[in-house]
């Protein structure tokens, strides 16, 4: 007779993490920046009334927000269009935000620009919890920043950057971290390094922003910001969707605005800020070009007009009549790139595509599908208003273009 071990037959199923685990070494700061509890949108928009443009002041009905600016001194109630609007004045705006401070969050139309430092600070910092120890950017960064012509977007992300490393530090006080040396500025990017939950990218733009602000607002020359350490940079390939993936997405949607968008970043290789700063007038049908106009680093450039775009576009304006941008929201103004993100997403996901891609995968592509055709690098190079030939030459590491000739060993076995 014989006698089984039962012990292995009924041992218990072991679950492991299917991408292995990262084992961090725990002496990482947690996030220095605690956010507010959301709060309703206000959005200000421009208005022309009465000869004179204004900021019209737009929100779902909320009865604490109806009340705070019926009683407050800078905002008035327009009859005809019935809203409330404020003037477009600095100190108009400054005491707004002051009225509406833990009542409601203020946004911006794309249409509206402001050059005030002072008040964009304000924006980008109203979501953020103000302790007692809170260290808020220091205006003439943000002033350097937009005198040498840094684009707003740059502007923005430095602002947070250095607002989080000096509330990483808020306990020692502004005037400690200004003298600060590098071996402070390292420890503090070390620490992100060493979290694993920060890109190579994130890292090295808050490097960025913490060398100008020593660099180029304390003027601290004496500080060696050539020893600031910096994480290594990985070799990832972009990931690129072949052509019958595009043909799909493109499919995806009968909405002819989304079609449209989607087949602008494929045909012209466009990013997606891009688009959305395109006019009615930069497409230049008569000579088969696409005007790009301050794209990355403020750069102007010509792309290619697909036929087959054209013929959609043609269709689109006919049926939507956009007055300024070549798309516009539904209320006006420019379209939003969380829109194209969102309508990419949608898209992608009626495709079936199990690839985890984003807007810009269509410009990879692009420039993939161009390179496999046999189209000279400097011409992707110039159509994509890449800078550096370097930059193009990692498509080189994608295309399939040639290798098809090639036999594996393994087959002449």
């Amino acid at each position: 007779m014989a006698l089984v071990d039962t012990r292995y037959l009924n041992r218990p199923r072991r679950l492991r993490p299917a991408m292995g685990a990262l084992v961090t070494s725990g002496s990482q700061q947690s996030e220095p920046l605690a956010k507010l509890p959301e709060l309703p949108i206000i959005r200000l928009q421009p208005l022309q009334h009465g000869g004179k443009t204004m900021l019209q002041i737009s929100f779902p009905y909320n009865e604490l927000i109806y009340k705070t600016l019926r009683y407050s001194s800078c905002c008035q109630w327009l009859q005809e269009p019935r809203c409330f609007a404020v003037g477009t004045e600095a100190a108009g705006l400054h005491h707004l935000l002051e009225d509406v401070q833990g009542v409601a969050q203020v946004w911006l139309s794309n249409t509206l620009k402001i050059s005030d430092m002072s008040i964009m600070r304000r924006l980008w910092e109203q979501t953020y919890r103000k302790h007692s120890g809170y260290l808020p950017c220091p205006l003439p960064y943000l002033e350097k920043l937009y005198l040498l012509n840094y684009s707003l977007s740059t502007i923005r992300t430095y602002h947070s950057l250095l607002l989080r490393f000096l509330n990483g530090h808020s306990q020692q006080g502004l005037e400690a971290i200004n003298e600060f040396g590098i071996q402070e500025i390292n420890g503090y990017h070390r620490q992100m390094v060493q979290a694993g939950t920060y890109s190579y990218s994130f890292v090295n733009q808050s490097i960025n922003a913490v060398k100008f602000y020593f660099h180029r607002v304390l003027g601290r020359h004496t500080l060696d910001l050539n020893q600031v350490e910096r994480p290594e940079k990985a070799d990832r390939l972009p990931i690129v969707l072949s052509k019958q993936e595009v043909q799909r997405i493109l499919s995806a949607t009968a909405n002819l605005k989304h079609r449209c968008l989607l087949q602008l970043l494929y045909a012209g290789g466009l990013r997606i800020g891009e688009v959305i700063n395109l006019k009615i007038t930069d497409v230049q049908s008569e000579r088969n070009l696409l005007l790009i106009r301050g794209g990355k680093g403020k750069k102007d450039r010509t792309t290619l007009l697909s036929q087959k775009l054209l013929e959609s576009l043609r269709a689109y304006y006919k049926e939507y009549r956009p007055k300024v941008w070549l798309f516009e929201g539904q209320y006006g103004g420019q379209y939003t790139t969380d829109s194209i993100r969102n309508v990419f997403r949608d898209c992608a996901k009626k495709a079936g595509l199990q690839k985890k891609v984003t807007p810009h995968s269509l410009r990879h592509s692009f420039a993939t599908h161009l390179l496999e055709q046999g189209t000279n690098l400097r011409y992707i190079q110039s159509l994509l208003g890449h800078k550096s030939s370097k930059t193009t030459e990692i498509y080189t590491h994608i295309t399939s273009h040639g290798l098809e000739s090639i036999i594996s060993p393994l087959d002449n076995l």
